[in-house]
């Protein structure tokens, strides 16, 4: 088939302008820029056998269209099919008609103009719900391989304007024409990059805050009491793991002091008040930012479901719509299946922390004395990436789950499946993401026991230990190592797979882009040829766009799913990373132009889908605002050193009695934190081996100290425990208290909408009602 020249078909001549003159055929020499547009292509492969039922089916799909009135342009390339599906001019005029006496929607723009991207909307409903005598429709015939892909094609022109204007990364540091997004893919995604580029330039005053509060950290590296106490200690600690572990001094932790104190100092307790009430800002203020747009978008009323009927009756005039249905059975089946799923993810935490534990032992033991001197920090490090790949996995798995679970449902239709979706895949993703930072921050440390009494897994392996300066440097390593990776290496591969194959692509359709130089011949002879030619032409841009990155419904969910999952990074656990909103900041700037790109020039265009607002996903954000708000109360009281410190400094410190001159009030704190124990004692002795208590000079000890509030006598805990554990909790409440005070006089300070726009909203209606009552009076 590749080597028989096919004779141009009478849609084809009429593409290229074919006219008669003085008795002969001659080309009418179109503009090269005003091709007849298609509103969908439909790809498949050529049979040479014509009795082979999926060639049947491809061919009855192809009759249904044109039962329909579709016009549909068939252009063969070898083993290759393509169909271009045009709709005819009357399905559009219904629509305009049924959105005119609609009761939440209404048309906007030129009112003879029907928009590309609103044709290719209606056509994608159409082809999606025609079926078959046999009951299947594209979606059905898409998975059994009766055609290989489907896909509206990009507008040169305007994809041109768009790569010029916003699709390139030297345009980082510009506004985004979103307007010009949104006629081109459709609100959906317009509102998209809207959201992005909101929650990228508010990210501006957090980013500067949260330096701030670094740099304060930074300010007083060298002078703390603390870091010159921990440096200058000479105090011997316990082993932090049996068998090879030894006693240690607790001065070879000095730098590991130096980075608590960066990420653990009084700015955190404002940093994490500030990000807490800054989240309900940015909701309100995205709230007032996508009011204004979509009032200018003439979407303010627009309602999905009447949308869908409006689609509905174009395909089929007799149409009954699918009814809403709930089902106890199947909803208590998903609800067991989530919490399941959930289950089976912390138990990967659960077997993270266990190989923590492991790695640190291995190291402990190993022969590289730099590894066994920082055992504990190389099995936090390892965990984190190990964390990574766990997330990596579990992702893929997750979605999976997510749609087998939709499917259970029944939902009524896609909108009801994407929102479903969404919120399962969030889910999942959210435990997959933050179970381990959860066990780190609120329980590593605090259950592993004491010595005479550790906690073991399988009773063999201790449970990790705090660092005397306090557990929430572990938390930033795991934050930091897990943000970095995913935000970098998602950035690599997620632009250089599809440029790399859009590379290997275009030596292919080198040819044809040759051919197409010569679209046009005057010459009588080579008119036929000519047709040809210009069919080469247009199976050059269908074979283009057909080669570029697949695309489908739940491209856009991905990139959601990307900076909604940052965003809780960002506010979450703000509290032991002040620099997230900066990485964050950093990465949006690139993030917009990479996905930017990916759009316009390396993917198949998205069916532009119409909305007026991000769906789900805002509820989600409000519930990621409320968790971050207790969590980072909780960090602050539970996983930080401040309450410590502040009950030492007014309570057991050198300034508690208010006498106290020339000193500085958290000297002695870091001892005041450790408890002693003697290894004479039975219990202890059966804990830590000869061996163990020598130190790496030789010198046998009797005694070591460990992080804790215990006495040194019976190990039961003291009043300075039970007195900081009741001004942490006391912290924690007031925190969330005001905080949550804080965000409802933030929400209700803001208006959701600008004044302008409703009384824009409120004169357009007006303008409407009366225009339909002089039509009334006529």
């Amino acid at each position: 088939m590749a080597g028989h020249r096919r004779q141009p078909s009478i849609e084809l001549l009429e593409f290229i302008g074919v006219v008669r003159e003085n008795g002969t055929e001659q080309p009418s020499l179109p503009p090269v820029h005003t091709p007849l547009s298609y509103d969908y292509v439909l790809v498949a492969k050529t049979f040479d056998d014509l009795e082979k039922e999926t060639f049947k089916k491809q061919l009855a799909f192809i009759e249904e269209l044109k039962r329909k009135n579709f016009k549909v342009t068939k252009i063969i390339d070898d083993d290759i099919v393509f169909y271009g599906i045009q709709a005819p001019k009357e399905i559009f005029e219904k629509y305009r008609y049924l959105l005119k006496v609609s009761d939440a929607c209404n048309w906007s723009g030129d009112q003879n103009i029907v928009p590309l991207c609103t044709r290719i909307r209606i056509v994608h409903f159409i082809l999606n719900h025609t079926p078959l005598d046999t009951g299947e429709d594209l979606r059905d015939l898409m998975r059994r391989r009766v055609f290989e892909a489907k896909f509206c094609l990009h507008e040169k022109k305007k994809q041109r304007e768009l790569k010029e204007i916003w699709a390139r990364w030297t345009a980082c540091l510009q506004g985004q024409p979103i307007t010009a997004v949104r006629s081109y893919f459709g609100e959906k995604v317009a509102l998209y990059y809207l959201w992005l580029g909101w929650y990228t330039y508010l990210l501006i005053p957090a980013a500067a805050i949260g330096l701030i509060v670094f740099l304060y950290g930074l300010s007083f590296f060298n002078n703390s009491p603390l870091i010159k106490e921990v440096c200058e200690a000479n105090t011997v600690m316990c082993p932090l793991c049996d068998g090879k572990c030894k006693v240690w001094q607790l001065s070879d932790t000095c730098t590991y002091t130096k980075v608590s104190l960066l990420f653990d100092n009084n700015g955190t307790v404002f940093f994490a008040m500030f990000m807490a009430v800054w989240a309900t800002l940015f909701l309100e203020f995205w709230k007032r930012h996508r009011a204004s747009y979509v009032c200018e978008w003439k979407v303010s009323d627009w309602c999905e479901e009447e949308e869908e009927l409006i689609l509905e009756i174009l395909n089929n005039a007799n149409c009954e719509p699918k009814e809403y249905k709930h089902s106890y059975l199947r909803s208590t089946l998903v609800l067991i299946c989530v919490t399941i799923m959930i289950l089976v993810i912390i138990g990967l935490t659960h077997a993270l922390v266990v190989f923590r534990v492991m790695a640190a032992v291995l190291l402990a033991e190993g022969s590289w004395k730099f590894l066994s001197d920082h055992s504990n920090t190389g099995a936090m490090m390892l965990g984190a990436v190990l964390h990574y790949l766990i997330i990596t996995v579990m992702t893929r798995i997750n979605r999976i789950v997510a749609m087998k679970l939709c499917a259970i449902e029944e939902t009524r239709s896609f909108a009801a499946t994407e929102k479903s979706f969404t919120v399962k895949m969030f889910t999942f993703q959210f435990f997959t993401y933050f179970s381990s930072l959860f066990y780190v921050a609120f329980f590593l440390g605090r259950i592993n026991g004491h010595p005479g009494g550790y906690v073991r897994i399988a009773g063999k392996w201790r449970l990790e230990e705090c660092h005397p300066s306090g557990c929430l440097t572990d938390l930033f390593v795991q934050m930091a190592i897990i943000m970095v990776l995913k935000q970098t290496i998602s950035n690599v591969f997620e632009f250089t797979g599809p440029w790399f194959g859009r590379w290997l692509k275009r030596r292919t359709t080198q040819k044809l882009t040759r051919k197409c130089a010569h679209c046009y011949l005057r010459d009588d002879s080579e008119t036929k040829y000519a047709a040809e030619l210009c069919e080469n032409c247009k199976l050059r841009d269908w074979l283009s766009n057909y080669r570029l990155n697949y695309v489908d419904s739940f491209s856009l969910f991905n990139e959601f799913l990307e900076m909604v999952i940052q965003f809780s990074f960002t506010t979450i656990f703000v509290a032991a990373f002040p620099l997230a909103p900066l990485l964050a900041l950093i990465n949006n700037i690139i993030e917009i132009r990479l996905d930017a790109i990916k759009m316009v020039t390396l993917e198949r265009r998205l069916v532009p889908k119409k909305t007026n607002d991000i769906g789900v996903w805002t509820d989600v954000l409000e519930a990621i605002g409320v968790l971050a708000v207790i969590a980072n109360g909780l960090v602050i009281g539970v996983s930080s050193d401040f309450i410590p410190r502040l009950v030492y400094h007014y309570r057991y410190g050198p300034c508690a009695n208010g006498t106290a001159t020339n000193i500085d009030c958290m000297a002695g704190y870091i001892k005041n934190t450790l408890s002693i124990v003697q290894v004479n004692d039975q219990n202890i002795r059966n804990e830590f081996l000869a061996e163990q208590m020598v130190t790496n000079s030789g010198l046998n000890v009797t005694s070591c100290s460990y992080k804790d509030y215990r006495s040194n006598e019976d190990y039961s805990l003291t009043q300075q425990f039970w007195l900081i554990l009741a001004v942490r909790f006391g912290f924690v409440i007031l925190f969330e208290h005001v905080v949550v005070i804080c965000k409802f006089i933030a929400a209700w300070f803001v208006p959701s909408a600008p004044m302008q726009v409703k009384n824009d909203r409120l004169f357009d209606k007006l303008n409407r009602l009366k225009e339909e009552l002089r039509s009334f009076d006529v």
